[in-house]
């Protein structure tokens, strides 16, 4: 089992549409952790760590999102040093 951690910018129309919360329980669904937040221009933002498998699962259900959003674009990077996630939150600023 190969673990993967990754960074994910999630742009089009992803706020305000239960984006967040979608993330969130897909998250809880395909057992990864990390989080996720709104940033100020629009975008949204996750980290998200689990084994390679259900994090691809977990990249294809962000790609399709909640019904009543759009997404346009994920960019999507790797990064190369695993972290202590206990469980997939939603973050406020």
């Amino acid at each position: 089992m190969t673990i993967k951690y990754t960074h994910m910018i999630v742009s089009g129309k992803v706020q305000g549409v239960g984006f967040r919360y979608y993330c969130q329980q897909t998250a809880i669904s395909h057992h990864i952790t990390g989080w996720v937040r709104n940033k100020p221009n629009g975008d949204v933002e996750n980290e998200a760590q689990g084994e390679e498998t259900m994090l691809t699962l977990f990249f294809a259900k962000i790609k399709q999102g909640p019904p009543f959003s759009k997404v346009l674009d994920i960019e999507s990077n790797e990064i190369h040093t695993l972290s202590s996630f206990e469980q997939f939150s939603i973050l406020t600023d």
